[in-house]
């Protein structure tokens, strides 16, 4: 193609064996149920732009074949949300050298603390931690954020880093608004952060 023309994903559709079961089963992850033509059941995971469908029909996949990844700010907070639902979590674990270790990864590093859960009919969720994006993954005018939950993680994490800015600098920074922003759109898009 020798233009870029925007393309975004819309949907997935995962294999079941029981619509109701499953609509029961993604209801509780708090998941939006959208308007959808009937026969077809569409949820939108919160701070998404993109849906998971299913029903009778939709795909000829194994029921408890599809294997997904959901992006979330914050592994710990977002495990005991669906613990809290009564979703059945694994333990946090971390990525390392020779495979995956138990708990957090030791640096916080962004897309190496997961965790994941199941469906009823087996289909594979993993949880992924990511606050830095790698370089090149968002294009800078593309930044944005998909909830007031992700925004707040991010404003968190630029006041963090800034108070230790104004450590190294020894003042007071006035330009604070100017500071985060670059912060929070380089973390988002992979840029070298700000010092």
């Amino acid at each position: 193609m020798s233009t870029n023309v925007d393309m975004k994903l819309e949907v997935v559709v995962i294999p079941v064996s029981d619509v109701d079961r499953a609509k029961e089963f993604y209801g509780r992850l708090g998941w939006r149920l959208d308007q959808t033509p009937p026969g077809v059941i569409q949820f939108t995971p919160h701070g998404s732009g993109c849906s998971v469908q299913f029903g009778t029909n939709l795909t000829s996949a194994a029921p408890g074949s599809a294997k997904e990844y959901l992006i979330v700010s914050d592994i710990e907070a977002a495990r005991n949300a669906l613990v809290a639902a009564g979703i059945e979590v694994s333990e946090v674990f971390h990525i390392g050298p020779d495979g995956p270790v138990s708990g957090l990864d030791p640096e916080r590093r962004s897309y190496f603390s997961r965790a994941s859960f199941r469906d009823p009919d087996g289909n594979d969720w993993l949880l992924q931690e990511i606050t830095t994006r790698l370089p090149g993954r968002i294009e800078a005018a593309a930044t944005s954020f998909g909830s007031a939950s992700d925004l707040a993680s991010a404003l968190r994490r630029a006041a963090a880093a800034h108070g230790e800015h104004e450590k190294r600098i020894g003042e007071a920074d006035a330009n604070w608004p100017d500071w985060y922003a670059e912060y929070m759109v380089s973390e988002q898009t992979g840029a070298e952060l700000p010092k």
